[in-house]
């Protein structure tokens, strides 16, 4: 079996973590590139990524994950945040890096703005909201996949109050939302859940060929 369909085999939400073990800095450097390296669309990533390993912050963050112990057992938490809402600057500041990194003049880059402009502005604030969110799970399914590739175990969370996390963490001043929880570390003994099999849909169910 190709090793990568292992690892995804491999790979569970994990509920109890070892939380004697730590993800080493160059793991963890590892993890957070590739999901850095994740599609979006247009480009635009229009989130942002946080490593929460101060056990405080976690432990004062556990309550408002329903007292969920992957909060602070974990080796790290990581909160993917959207922006809740964006304008022009989104659009703006992405073609500058791209002028940047490719040494094409900004001029060059006006028609592919107005278009990117044509489609995201006109948006509605709930509508602006929901699709940076739908950016975040792009991401964290890389996330996922990249873990799962280097034999870290993952526990991907939606089981918290948004409201609570956001202003503990101070994201609402900061235009962010958070949209997804992804607890990183290694699998305890005493979880019995890695002993599960996996349960998919069968391909002949989930798959079309047209």
């Amino acid at each position: 079996m190709n090793t990568y369909i292992e690892n995804l085999n491999w790979r569970y939400a994990t509920k109890k973590f070892d939380a004697s073990k730590k993800v080493s800095k160059k793991d963890l450097e590892i993890l957070l590139e590739a999901t850095s390296l994740s599609a979006s669309s247009y480009g635009l990533q229009p989130y942002e990524i946080l490593v929460i390993d101060n056990t405080e912050l976690r432990s004062k963050l556990q309550p408002a994950a329903w007292g969920q112990s992957q909060i602070t057992e974990a080796s790290h938490l990581i909160v993917l945040a959207n922006q809740s809402t964006f304008g022009e600057e989104l659009v703006d500041d992405y073609l500058e890096n791209v002028s940047e990194t490719r040494g094409v003049p900004a001029n060059d880059l006006q028609g592919y703005a107005d278009f990117m402009k044509s489609k995201l502005m006109p948006l509605s604030e709930s509508s602006k909201a929901i699709w940076t969110a739908r950016q975040t799970y792009i991401a964290l399914g890389n996330l996922l996949s990249a873990a799962a590739d280097l034999k870290i175990d993952t526990c991907p969370m939606e089981g918290f109050d948004n409201a609570q996390f956001n202003e503990i963490l101070g994201l609402t001043k900061k235009g962010l939302n958070a949209a997804v929880l992804v607890a990183v570390g290694y699998r305890s003994e005493e979880d019995s859940t890695q002993h599960y099999k996996k349960v998919r849909k069968s391909k002949e169910n989930l798959i079309t060929h047209l």
